[in-house]
């Protein structure tokens, strides 16, 4: 179950991260954003919070590397 769970949060991290309007323009911002919601998705599911920042932070960091958010500055 918990596989299936790892998916799920690192959707809701980028979604925090790089949702739409979003104004975190560096990945040391989305980075933080996205451990601190990944935590929190982990936590929500009775998961291992310190996976779900991880995999969180590391979404929030390379979204905007794999296109799948641009910064707000460009």
């Amino acid at each position: 179950m918990k596989f299936t769970l790892l998916p799920l949060l690192a959707i809701t991290a980028l979604l925090a991260a790089c949702g739409p309007n979003a104004a975190i323009d560096s990945d040391t911002e989305r980075g933080l954003v996205g451990a601190a919601v990944g935590y929190g998705a982990a936590k929500a599911v009775k998961g291992n919070g310190d996976r779900g920042a991880i995999i969180g932070g590391l979404a929030g960091v390379f979204c905007d590397d794999a296109g799948i958010c641009a910064p707000a500055y460009r």
